[in-house]
């Protein structure tokens, strides 16, 4: 009996964070999710008095990747606790209704934002500056662009790229050379 109790409580301590719950909508909620009016201008301005980077996550219903996501990689205690401590995190609906104010100004559903922005697959995430040039859209002032489902390395990467301003750096190592890099060091790690 002690055994089986013991195996339980490892197996309740492997798992530190939980997968994200389906919304009424049937996107994944999350608690690091902020619930916003989606006038992205007012989000990025709270963004920035928190000291955190404004991510725009556009999922749908039924999206397997979005999923992937939720299940396997967001939930990773380093994934989990890098977005709750760097990033304001707005969920765009693919096909929603709700309305979004772009940084242009226009108003529009979320599903005629999606389209402005060029955005054809879920999860796809976008990255916002601090600043936004006035009269660009988010998908024109977007630092990078996370299209589609990555593993957890790769998607930990990006966030501390995002987050390091590396994109902004005077140097050769754009983000391909900057993950490189990484799992070169990670495996180097685990070799000594």
């Amino acid at each position: 009996m002690t055994r089986i109790l013991s195996l339980v409580a490892a197996l309740v301590l492997a798992v530190p964070v939980m997968a994200a719950e389906l919304g009424d909508d049937g996107l994944h909620k999350t608690d690091w999710m902020r619930d916003t009016f989606k006038d992205l201008r007012e989000d990025l301005d709270e963004a920035n008095a928190e000291g955190k980077r404004l991510m725009l996550i556009v999922e749908q219903r039924g999206c397997i990747y979005c999923t992937r996501m939720h299940e396997k990689v967001f939930p990773r205690p380093e994934i989990d606790a890098y977005l709750r401590e760097n990033f304001f995190v707005v969920q765009i609906n693919l096909h929603g209704d709700i309305e979004v104010t772009d940084f242009d100004g226009e108003s529009l559903s979320e599903k005629a934002a999606t389209r402005k922005w060029g955005l054809l697959f879920t999860p796809s995430i976008l990255f916002l500056p601090e600043e936004v040039p006035e009269g660009q859209s988010a998908a024109q002032a977007a630092v990078a662009l996370m299209p589609g489902a990555f593993e957890a390395g790769t998607t930990l990467d990006l966030l501390t790229w995002v987050n390091e301003k590396r994109y902004a750096l005077d140097t050769d190592e754009d983000f391909q050379r900057y993950h490189a890099r990484r799992i070169a060091e990670r495996a180097a790690a685990k070799t000594d």
